[in-house]
């Protein structure tokens, strides 16, 4: 591998990013770290305190043995991830800032830096993935582009959050984690005396909340929109709240006085009307027809979808939930119809439909709503077989 010698690893101060900085160097790349500022917390009174973080980052590179470096992108997520985030909020969306981040910062500002700033031949992450060029790029070929694939550890898997990746970025980053199982990085971490990172807690949820409940935290931003919880069979009102942008399709609402459990089946961002409807498995929550925007395809559009505007493929739009057996179908250049084998719970506008095919993941799409519920259809959930062969449980 003599064309990748400088390698730039997004530090975290993590055990994850540690371990593949350890590999690399240990692989003998001229490996550099680089700690990635993308929120700013004295503007959150301290909601998301990267201090630690930080500190744990510059202790493991110089444990290691490799240069430190420090950058801010916060003007950049501020612009290009939080404000979109805002935004689909205040329309009654529910977005997914994980996988915009890792679009347009990690794999966007982050890797320019590194190549232009640094002069990184690639960038490496500690995320759980593989790539057709391999682990370390061993198999480099640009001309049949790259190819984004699972990781071993079925678990861990982070493509779902990887789905919007550029390919030319794609082309140039290393995931040496890939092929690893998450209890071997942390055998890694402690052979090599990174015990406190080995043990120390992996960070959950949306970094730039917190421990802040989030009802708390968005209402800094969004302004107070009441309406009504609705019930969608009898169309009585049942409720109110104080805006769409706190609740989520499938969400419970605890109503007070009301001993039916009522969950969100429905937002109206028109009337801000809530629609909800009693019990988890109640017909309105499910669909097998979901629409999405125009997807980013990581490779390439698919020949099938491009020739005939059809594609069999997997769908999830949750990172933990099941692949489902889907067929794509193409409206227009701007849209496209996922059928779905089994009908899926709580399929949520604004978050993102993520494609496979085998051990590769395809890209993803914005959804923008989901098609008829099984209720309009006059169908119960209890017509499909709950073991469904159309569903994969792991990834």
């Amino acid at each position: 591998m003599p064309f990748f010698r400088k390698v730039v690893v997004a530090v975290s101060g993590g055990v994850d990013s540690a371990v593949a900085s350890l590999l690399l160097k240990n692989k003998g790349f001229n490996v550099q770290g680089v700690f990635m500022r993308n929120w700013d917390e004295v503007e959150e009174h301290g909601a998301c305190s990267v201090t630690q973080d930080l500190k744990d980052a510059e202790w493991v590179c110089c444990k290691i043995g490799i240069p430190f470096h420090y950058v801010s992108f916060v003007k950049e997520y501020w612009i290009e991830v939080f404000s979109a985030f805002l935004e689909d909020y205040r329309s009654g969306q529910t977005p997914n800032p994980d996988i915009l981040c890792n679009r347009v910062i990690k794999f966007a500002s982050f890797y320019k830096y590194a190549v232009t700033t640094l002069k990184a031949d690639a960038i490496a992450t500690g995320h759980y993935a593989c790539t057709s060029f391999g682990d370390y790029l061993q198999y480099h070929n640009p001309e049949k582009g790259c190819r984004l694939l699972k990781a071993r550890d079925s678990f861990k898997d982070q493509t779902f959050f990887l789905s919007q990746v550029p390919q030319i970025s794609l082309q140039n980053t290393m995931f040496p984690l890939g092929n690893l199982l998450k209890r071997e990085v942390k055998s890694i971490a402690k052979k090599y005396g990174l015990d406190q990172i080995a043990e120390k807690k992996e960070s959950t949820g949306i970094c730039f909340i917190g421990l802040r409940n989030f009802k708390d935290f968005i209402s800094e931003y969004v302004d107070p929109n009441p309406g009504n919880l609705v019930d969608i069979d009898s169309g009585k009102v049942v409720g109110s709240h104080s805006g769409i942008h706190h609740w989520t399709i499938g969400q419970r609402c605890k109503l007070s006085g009301i001993p039916k459990p009522y969950f969100v089946a429905k937002k109206d961002s028109k009337s801000h009307d809530i629609f909800v409807a009693v019990g988890t498995e109640h017909p309105s929550l499910y669909t097998q027809y979901v629409f999405v925007e125009a997807p980013h395809w990581i490779h390439s559009t698919p020949d099938e979808l491009e020739e005939h505007g059809i594609l069999e493929c997997w769908f999830r739009f949750q990172h933990t939930k099941p692949l489902n057996k889907c067929c794509l179908v193409k409206i227009s250049q701007q849209e496209l119809l996922v059928h779905l084998s089994v009908p899926l719970r709580a399929i949520t506008p604004g978050q993102y439909g993520v494609f496979y095919r085998g051990e590769e993941c395809l890209g993803s799409a914005r959804i923008t709503h989901p098609g008829p519920s099984l209720r309009s259809l006059g169908m119960e959930l209890s017509s499909f077989p709950s073991n469904d062969k159309n569903l994969i449980e792991h990834v």
